[in-house]
């Protein structure tokens, strides 16, 4: 079996991009870190494909595991130099969810948060928020606590079909 050597500069970043957007975030595994925005550059010179990513929060335990993913993925269509960069500034929001993302989110049972509601600092939740239920489509709906099942989400309850779901916090 003969290897072929394959020069970084035969990918274009457009190939790259697609080959990231199969990429699954390991803690909603429908959305893809490309949907999620955590992906936010692609640059390729004549020996590297540099990704830059940016946790959803400092502090998220998924981070090593996407830039393995990231790294898996790449190696596997045949990347031999890759540099992935992980920048903190500017901190990520839920505003760079893309919109197949939050399609994805609500298809999945989490309601995405709206688009432009991203507050600055810690994840919040607001008691007055509308946020309607991904099973029914009432936005009949009451945050049961402001923690879910990761800290990205709380824990939402639906009073039409009394389904409980997650709500994708807005930050």
């Amino acid at each position: 079996m003969v290897e072929t050597m394959v020069s970084q500069s035969s990918f274009s970043e457009q190939q790259i991009w697609d080959w990231l957007s199969e990429v699954q975030d390991p803690e909603i595994p429908v959305v893809s870190v490309v949907d999620l925005g955590i992906v936010r550059g692609v640059k390729i010179d004549q020996h590297t494909v540099h990704v830059t990513i940016t946790p959803t929060y400092s502090g998220c335990p998924a981070t090593a595991v996407i830039a393995m993913d990231i790294e898996t993925t790449l190696i596997e269509r045949g990347v031999e130099n890759l540099e992935i960069k992980q920048n903190l500034a500017p901190p990520w929001t839920t505003d760079w969810i893309n919109e197949e993302g939050r399609k994805k989110l609500f298809q999945y049972g989490i309601a995405p948060p709206k688009q432009g509601v991203a507050c600055s600092g810690a994840l919040k939740v607001s008691e007055n928020e509308s946020v309607s239920c991904p099973q029914c489509l009432s936005s009949d709906t009451e945050c049961v606590s402001p923690f879910g099942s990761t800290p990205c989400k709380a824990a939402y309850r639906c009073r039409t079909c009394r389904e409980p779901f997650d709500y994708f916090k807005p930050f």
